[in-house]
């Protein structure tokens, strides 16, 4: 495993888990069982050395990711292979490295993201899921699916999103540039696509509670629109739960040429500097 030694290195890992049995992905004082510290506890048994890493954006307790990116320093010389391999032997069930690589040490998992993606899944059906109850918000109503895009195009762009932000977020500034919001229909399931700048606490999650609202035809398609205008928490509807929620993927600038799994692209436009919204059944 071990292939020598050599001067400090910044390794860049993407990273897939299931956020059920975790509290979240911060490691907490209190020890309980976090991503970080059991990425952190198998990484260190490769580099021999401990380690501490840096993800793109912190997920919360119950939240999966389907590519967290993260980094960390090492004086340790492996290969790309061995630091998935050797990390994975170790890791639980739950937890599962998907590539390295070496990166240049100005990378930073958080700081040089250019955008992030999430993705949340609804199931829509007469009866619960014993296969899906941690992956999925399961609900029995209708959705009108149509309806919930329509919605989600008022907050495509540079908005205030103090309306769909947690009351504990502490974010300097509620502006957020979302440059698209796609929902799509696969069968019993109806899935809500983001991709921003950045993300405010529970925005995500604030947003899919307003956009099932609307569908369930408890409140109008104006509603989002108005919510913007209000800058108010309190207005809006009630917070999703956080098994439907997953973060997808994260963008980082050319320089920065991280490996790149093809499942991952998502409908929409990536770019910075573009936004769309659509809804694909």
């Amino acid at each position: 495993m071990k292939d020598g030694a050599a001067s400090p290195r910044r390794i860049a890992l993407g990273v897939e888990y299931d956020g059920t049995d975790f509290l979240g992905w911060q490691a907490q004082r209190h020890g309980v069982r976090s991503v970080q510290e059991t990425l952190e506890a198998s990484i260190a048994r490769v580099a021999d050395h401990p380690v501490r890493v840096q993800c793109a954006g912190r997920t919360d307790a119950g939240v999966h990711a389907l590519e967290q990116v993260v980094h960390f320093d090492t004086s340790a010389c492996r290969t790309a292979r061995s630091w998935v391999l050797g990390t994975n032997v170790t890791l639980p069930p739950d937890v599962s490295v998907r590539w390295a690589c070496e990166t240049a040490p100005a990378f930073h998992a958080r700081f040089s993201a250019l955008s992030r993606h999430y993705r949340y899944r609804i199931l829509v059906r007469a009866t619960r899921s014993a296969l899906d109850r941690h992956r999925a918000l399961w609900t029995h109503r209708p959705l009108d699916a149509a309806r919930m895009a329509e919605a989600g195009r008022a907050l495509v762009g540079l908005h205030d999103f103090s309306s769909f932000r947690a009351v504990a977020c502490q974010a300097k500034s509620p502006r957020r540039h979302l440059y698209y919001l796609a929902v799509e229909e696969l069968g019993d399931v109806i899935e809500i696509r983001v991709g921003a700048n950045g993300f405010l606490h529970h925005m995500v999650r604030n947003i899919v509670g307003v956009l099932m609202a609307i569908g369930r035809g408890e409140a109008p398609v104006e509603w989002t629109r108005e919510l913007l205008a209000a800058r108010d928490r309190r207005r809006a509807g009630v917070t999703a739960p956080p098994q439907g929620l997953y973060f997808a993927r994260v963008d980082y600038p050319v320089e920065y040429p991280l490996p790149r799994d093809g499942a991952m692209e998502l409908p929409g436009t990536t770019a910075p500097d573009g936004s769309e919204s659509r809804v694909v059944s």
